[in-house]
């Protein structure tokens, strides 16, 4: 299992680009960058400059946010800064923010969004060997490339598309057009299991072979009782914001707590957050994250992900001490090696 380091969620690209040039120095595999308050690829690039090894990932870029054309050309011009070394991870994100924040449109996620890849992959492939551009698919077209936009091939090859899907339906689609898929952090084991892998498999004809599966997972830690209080506390608070979203009510059904998924939701309306981390019972919360100091943390990871993930990044919705999250790394590494 490769592990890697997420940016904080609210990391400026001055910030990210410091935590990636530790990051480095400390040996994770990887840097991820999440699109919340900033742009994920102005982001990244920053990173590429600042660093030489790290693989770099967006996770996620809002693909409904944008179209194609504008993602093929971002993606390739970050798999040149980096030298080969990123991988673009892709979201549909929900109606509501499609619709009323971004004033894009919304219809059909799955196949909308299965287009979108065929799509970019088309216009690489356009650049790639000068083949005139003619995608033509029913949300989007493509058919204009001429000389003075077309970058050529890119030395370093296409970036690898991660697709993060949470329903069987995007979980298909991953499977089908991409080369992995990005695992969402309200994940149990169990949904991981009994949903997730069987919807991939089944898209893939029965084979993972050559089809990453990635994920960020949900860690408390702290190096005292009253800090690891403190991040448990923010974990349930983010638990509690994924678990009200509709689109991720199958997961809490499949643990028979689709009730509390409604209660989440109607809560959310009125914005009623305190009250939303109050309804996170200490199952929930065993269910979607890994507690403890950071060598029981790295063997409740493995135990639950480390036959099926590939690579793992750790989710922490607070300031998690850098030094714990690196001993957590360092430990999954050491049990990998030994194992």
């Amino acid at each position: 299992m490769l592990v890697d380091y997420a940016a904080a969620i609210a990391a400026s690209p001055s910030e990210a680009e410091t935590a990636a040039v530790s990051a480095e120095q400390v040996g994770y595999d990887g840097f991820n960058a999440a699109e919340t308050k900033h742009d994920v690829f102005t982001t990244l690039t920053l990173v590429a400059r600042a660093t030489a090894t790290l693989s770099l990932q967006s996770s996620i870029a809002v693909a409904f946010a944008r179209n194609p054309m504008n993602v093929a050309v971002l993606a390739n011009d970050l798999q040149l800064i980096s030298e080969g070394r990123f991988r673009l991870g892709l979201g549909s994100q929900v109606k509501p923010h499609i619709e009323r924040r971004f004033a894009m449109p919304w219809s059909r996620p799955a196949a909308r969004m299965e287009e979108f890849v065929a799509a970019l992959r088309a216009i690489w492939h356009s650049w790639a060997t000068g083949e005139r551009l003619a995608f033509r698919g029913s949300f989007y077209q493509h058919t204009l490339m001429t000389p003075f936009f077309d970058p050529g091939p890119n030395p370093f090859g296409n970036p690898p598309v991660q697709l993060a899907a949470v329903g069987e339906r995007m979980v298909a689609v991953a499977g089908r057009v991409a080369d992995g898929l990005l695992v969402h952090p309200l994940t149990s084991p169990t949904y991981l299991a009994e949903r997730l892998l069987p919807a991939v498999r089944e898209a893939r004809g029965g084979s993972l072979a050559g089809f990453a599966m990635e994920m960020s997972a949900f860690v408390v830690l702290g190096a005292d009782e009253a800090v690891r209080a403190k991040a448990e506390r923010a974990v349930r608070g983010q638990i509690a914001f994924y678990a009200s979203t509709p689109a991720y009510r199958p997961v809490l059904e499949l643990h028979g707590w689709g009730e509390l998924a409604d209660r989440l939701n109607l809560l959310s309306r009125r914005q009623s957050w305190d009250e939303m981390t109050d309804a996170i019972t200490d199952d929930v919360l065993d269910a979607f994250a890994v507690a403890g100091d950071p060598a029981a943390v790295a063997a409740g990871l493995l135990g639950r992900f480390g036959s099926a993930i590939d690579r793992i990044s750790l989710y922490t919705p607070y300031e998690a001490d850098r030094y714990q999250l690196a001993a957590v790394r360092s430990a999954i590494r050491t049990s990998a090696l030994s194992g």
